[in-house]
């Protein structure tokens, strides 16, 4: 099968959904399917071969963020050449409604066409004033897929119709054989994320930090990804900072040997997050996990029974779920177990199969509506009656 994938957000700048694309993609190709990616990038930035630049994106605000989205003449044109040359069978595009490549694709693509829904955003005004703008092109759209509950909520609330929800997938054996470095090993907390993006939930672990270290004086934090790392302790009284170590961006080898190492993985992220990609990640290297309780993490840790949740911007609630955690390692234990069980059901291999039924589903469709078609022409020209 030919299959495009349109990537809304920048190629240079990682995320989840990025990440998604890319490992969908990987794992089609393993399959021996055709794929090709669209996706905004820098003129610089190395990309993988099934990656096609569609130029360089600009910084907009986006559900609580700052997205890196790819919009206009010039990105239209882009967008009409990777149509024109891919030929594709099915064309999946992640998150339609954004003002990026998505919705350009949606305007100018013609056949099958998927689209993925990431956002999870129960009272987006913009989305809601866009909506008749949103609409010829959404109405393209064969099939459609939210990446959690949350996710479908916000399509159905703001754009109507409806979604199959299937998850973000995980290799989950990559992560599972990542060995712990010993030097981030032994009452270790970790945290991954862009660290000046307050949503992330880093300065709610900074507040909550003092408490765990007056309770356990030898915790350490790691913290991975880009930021401001002396604005990120500035909170911290000045004979605690040397407690956290920032490790800036790590490759995926050592994002996976992080998860195995650290005692607790803490996610204290405090909203528009519509899955938990890094919970699955953390999980599958065998890390308990700590997060505060949005809709989205319950659901992907199984209502608590697969990882610790606390109540969302509680530091004191953080503070007290992560000593007791540091202090217990049959309750560690007992969550690497339950979670690793529980994590198979977003391996790649199960993932990966039920969007390839979802495209299977709308390329038989459209091939019998073209058949239907034909088969009206003919009967057309030479005056047969329809049966």
């Amino acid at each position: 099968m030919r299959i495009g994938i349109v990537c809304p957000y920048s190629w240079d700048v990682p995320g989840g959904v990025q990440f998604h694309i890319r490992d969908l993609a990987e794992h089609l190709i393993a399959l021996g399917h055709e794929v090709s990616v669209l996706a905004p990038a820098d003129d610089e930035t190395p990309l993988p071969p099934y990656v096609v630049s569609a130029g360089r994106a600009v910084p907009v605000p986006y559900n609580g963020s700052v997205a890196r989205l790819n919009f206009g003449f010039l990105s239209a044109a882009r967008v009409r050449r990777w149509l024109h040359d891919g030929t594709f069978d099915v064309i999946h595009i992640h998150e339609p409604a954004s003002p990026s490549l998505g919705l350009l694709t949606c305007w100018a693509a013609q056949g099958p066409i998927v689209a993925t829904f990431h956002t999870s955003n129960p009272r987006s005004r913009a989305m809601i004033a866009a909506y008749p703008i949103l609409q010829p092109a959404l109405e393209k759209i064969s099939a459609r897929i939210a990446v959690s509950e949350y996710a479908r909520r916000t399509l159905v609330e703001h754009l109507g119709g409806d979604a199959v929800v299937i998850p973000n997938g995980v290799d989950v054996d990559f992560f599972a054989r990542a060995e712990p470095k010993p030097e981030w090993q032994g009452d270790t907390l970790g945290f991954i994320g862009r660290i000046d993006e307050p949503r992330k939930g880093l300065p709610v672990l900074m507040k909550a930090l003092p408490r765990i270290l007056a309770e356990r004086p030898g915790t350490r934090l790691l913290v991975a990804g880009r930021g401001d790392e002396e604005e990120a302790v500035a909170s911290l009284p000045a004979e605690m900072r040397d407690r956290v170590e920032f490790l800036g961006m790590v490759s995926d080898e050592d994002k996976a040997r992080l998860l195995a190492s650290v005692d607790v993985y803490v996610a204290p992220n405090t909203g528009g997050e519509s899955f938990g990609i890094i919970l699955v990640e953390a999980m599958s290297a065998g890390a308990p996990v700590l997060a505060s309780d949005l809709d989205a993490f319950a659901q992907v840790l199984d209502q608590g029974a697969a990882g610790e949740l606390f109540a969302n911007e509680d530091a004191d609630a953080l503070a007290e779920a992560a000593v007791k955690l540091l202090g217990n390692p049959n309750r560690r234990a007992e969550l690497r177990e339950r979670g690793s069980k529980h994590v198979r059901r977003f391996d790649w291999s199960t993932v990966g199969a039920d969007i390839l039924s979802v495209y299977e589903t709308v390329t038989q469709g459209a091939a019998a509506v073209a058949e239907d078609e034909r088969l009206g022409r003919f009967r057309s020209r030479f005056g047969l009656a329809r049966d």
